[in-house]
């Protein structure tokens, strides 16, 4: 848990959008993390509306994953859209052990709130995140994943 940590402490939430390698996948942007025999991949489409999966691999192997699916309003033009982006990468720098999927269970930073819901153990799990400006929601995603097997 603490490799899955420093990556996604280390990638989106740090780095934003325009720090990714090579994508695999056309039209896609990925983030990658390595440490020892640990790699983090992070690959995603799109960027109002936006879907994406998360595979942490040990010795080449994938261990974990996760599927994500979310995004600003649909009427958010894209000014406003980079700063709940912004507010975002914040939130998930903030990522702990005791929810480690996205961000924490609640940040708030003045007009903005982020909050997390979840429920499973990295075994496996589901959970929805939203983030609210001045009382309206206007962003959600909605998150799935655990060991593979």
């Amino acid at each position: 848990m603490d490799f899955l940590i420093k990556a996604k402490r280390a990638t989106y939430a740090s780095q934003g959008d325009d720090a990714s390698v090579t994508p695999l996948l056309e039209g896609s942007r990925q983030l990658e993390f390595r440490e020892g025999h640990f790699l983090y991949r992070d690959i995603y489409f799109g960027m109002r509306f936006f879907a994406g999966q998360e595979v942490v691999y040990y010795k080449g192997n994938p261990i974990w994953s996760m599927c994500y699916s979310g995004g600003v309003e649909k009427d958010s033009d894209i000014e406003f859209a980079r700063k709940v982006y912004d507010f975002l990468r914040k939130a998930m720098r903030n990522v702990g052990a005791e929810n480690p999927f996205r961000g924490p269970k609640e940040y708030i930073e003045g007009d903005y709130v982020y909050r997390d819901s979840n429920e499973g153990g990295l075994d496996r799990f589901k959970g929805k995140e939203t983030i609210s400006f001045a009382g309206k929601v206007v962003y959600s995603l909605n998150y799935c994943g655990g060991f593979v097997r």
